[in-house]
């Protein structure tokens, strides 16, 4: 049956909670307060729309609602972990739409086979993205934290900051990924004067954007990371990039270099990182990304410190779901439902796998049709 031809369809999304703070702003339109702002959109189609935030495990109301579920929608900041397992117990399911970028939490194998479709809102968060990485490689790399922690706690020692304090001219930065938001960070370090901007990818940038950013590419990961003295990770999470900065990566960089990573948790091995920056080997890490999301109280990112107190960056993960973002994404979010209720095509930008298919590289170069 096409979608344009149901009476009622069930929505299902998995939000972040809002509380008081969703309430004073209603702009936060990620939050299960303010539902993406489509909940009148659903309502005079006479659908039904149910929205959560309890996510975790077999009695969670995501699991409970997922069974019968036409259309999921979820954001990187709290997903819904739409596993393997889950996807065969949605009998129902066609479209799991990701209100952001990034939709590594779907088995997208298992979606193939399923012949889910998984669309996600392109572009919607790259700037957003991008700003928070500068603003995390400059908080490190002049030892901004400690130092604001200090005056909070009353105290004055200019030494104690300043012996960790560098700046961000002539240094060598590189990002690992140079898509959307990796481009992006490139165009806004630009005007610092660093030594070199390199970067790794398995796509070379065009020419005219080469050109543009002067960046230069690094074919092999060992040199890549060897030559850094700022990584910042802005890749996807697929297979090949799952765990890729782990203890013996890590060894490749420079003593005293640091990483700032906004793109997946996963990426990093959080208790080989932590042993790195404990050591001192990695000067500090930052961003906002985790594995799981919310991270559990005892994850090693929330407390780990080097030798001098300093370099530990992390926040919660929100450098994605700005004001600004959020009604770009609800937006996008509410476009791409809108085309599926009407059988309209989606944008290819904002598509990662259809009818079975990959349509995106951008998960590790799979090929249509690709299971493994």
């Amino acid at each position: 049956m096409h979608p344009s031809s149901r009476n009622m369809v069930k929505v299902l999304a998995v939000l972040y909670k809002g509380g008081k703070y969703a309430q004073q702003q209603p702009r936060l339109l990620g939050t299960i307060e303010n539902r993406l702002g489509i909940s009148g959109m659903l309502k005079s189609g006479g659908h039904q729309y149910v929205v959560t935030d309890d996510k975790e495990g077999p009695g969670s109301q995501f699991q409970k609602e997922i069974v019968d579920a036409d259309v999921l929608i979820t954001t990187p900041f709290h997903p819904g972990y739409l596993t393997r397992d889950i996807l065969a117990k949605a009998k129902n399911l066609k479209l799991a739409i990701t209100a952001g970028v990034g939709s590594d939490h779907v088995d997208l194998d298992a979606a193939n086979e399923h012949k889910v479709t998984v669309a996600e809102v392109s572009g919607s968060n790259v700037v957003s993205v991008a700003e928070h990485v500068v603003m995390s490689i400059l908080l490190l790399v002049r030892n901004f934290v400690p130092a604001h922690e200090q005056i909070r706690a009353g105290d004055w020692d200019v030494a104690a900051i300043a012996r960790n304090a560098y700046d961000l001219e002539g240094k060598v930065v590189g990002t690992l990924g140079a898509g959307r938001i990796g481009f992006r960070v490139l165009q806004r370090l630009k005007p610092f004067d660093c030594k070199e901007l390199l970067y790794y990818d398995y796509n070379p940038l065009p020419d005219h954007a080469t050109k543009e950013v002067g960046a230069r590419r690094v074919e092999d990961l060992k040199e890549f990371l060897s030559q850094v003295d700022v990584l910042t990770v802005n890749a996807p999470l697929h297979d090949k990039t799952k765990g890729l900065i782990n203890a013996e990566t890590l060894s490749y960089m420079k003593k005293g270099s640091w990483i700032v990573n906004t793109a997946r948790g996963a990426i990093c091995n959080a208790d080989d990182v932590a042993a790195a920056v404990k050591s001192g080997h990695i000067a500090g890490y930052a961003g906002d990304v985790w594995y799981p999301q919310p991270a559990p109280r005892d994850h090693p990112w929330r407390a780990m410190l080097g030798p001098d107190g300093n370099g530990n960056g992390m926040v919660a993960h929100y450098s994605g779901t700005t004001l600004d973002a959020q009604q770009r994404y609800a937006d996008g979010t509410r476009e791409i439902l809108q085309n599926w209720l009407d059988g309209k095509p989606q944008n290819p930008a904002n598509v990662i796998v259809e009818n079975g298919d990959y349509v995106t590289k951008a998960y590790g170069q799979r090929t249509a049709g690709a299971t493994s």
